[in-house]
């Protein structure tokens, strides 16, 4: 079955030529102009990956990414003119898979959506089979269910993780008051964005922080130990 993808782009021209060159390499593509009609087509099909432009009329790029991250974890590729660091770190904080700068080459496109789609699939797979038997498993009041890949908080509110998150805090998890450097996270956070950008794994951690509504000026679970990585300092039972 082909890949369903998803162009949201306010240029037509920019969304026609798009979906034609995609289709040729066996993409089976939609598209459209806002936010409103994307959430539409969402409802209507789901999507295997989102390519997203960063300058839309009404509800911008950046709001829809933060959108569509809080409600699921479908991979999101922006597409923008502008190149500044700043828009990029922006959009991996919050939660984008990569960053495309037009104009750009569709070949480079499309092998950028293979290699997200493949670590999609790697990392749907992975969690699962670590999880695999496991129960519920408690840390400083908080609770996570490896199966269904949600936490639980203090107060009994689900939050979900992307799998990107699952598999960072599943790591610490494993490791609790050992200090990991960025290598070693990288490795277990692979089957997502973590290796998009140099900076990704600090997002990452910062993510997974903002989940576990920790102080990011004094973080009492996920600690960074500075010149070495992060500590996870609590004790795990299981």
């Amino acid at each position: 079955m082909s890949h369903q993808i998803l162009i949201v782009d306010d240029d037509p021209q920019i969304r026609s030529l798009l979906a034609d060159y995609l289709d040729n390499f066996g993409f089976a593509c939609r598209a459209v102009g806002d936010a409103t009609a994307m959430r539409a087509a969402l409802a209507a099909r789901p999507a295997d990956l989102v390519i997203l432009d960063l300058m839309l009329p009404g509800e911008d790029g950046l709001s829809l990414c933060r959108t569509l991250r809080a409600h699921g974890d479908i991979p999101i590729i922006m597409l923008t003119a502008r190149a500044e660091a700043a828009d990029r770190i922006v959009g991996l904080e919050l939660g984008a898979d990569d960053y495309v700068v037009k104009p750009f080459d569709p070949r480079e496109l499309v092998a950028r959506i293979h290699t997200i789609l493949r670590r999609a699939a790697a990392a749907r797979q992975a969690p699962a089979a670590e999880a695999n038997g496991a129960g519920e498993i408690a840390f400083a009041g908080w609770q996570l269910n490896p199966l269904t890949r949600v936490l639980t908080s203090p107060e009994r509110l689900a939050i979900p993780l992307s799998n990107a998150e699952f598999r960072l805090l599943w790591v610490f998890i494993e490791r609790p008051r050992c200090v990991l450097n960025r290598d070693q996270l990288l490795d277990a956070a692979r089957g997502r964005a973590a290796e998009a950008f140099d900076r990704s794994i600090d997002l990452l951690v910062s993510r997974l922080r903002q989940k576990l509504q920790e102080d990011p000026r004094l973080p009492k679970l996920l600690k960074t130990i500075r010149g070495e990585g992060y500590l996870f300092d609590t004790e795990v039972v299981r």
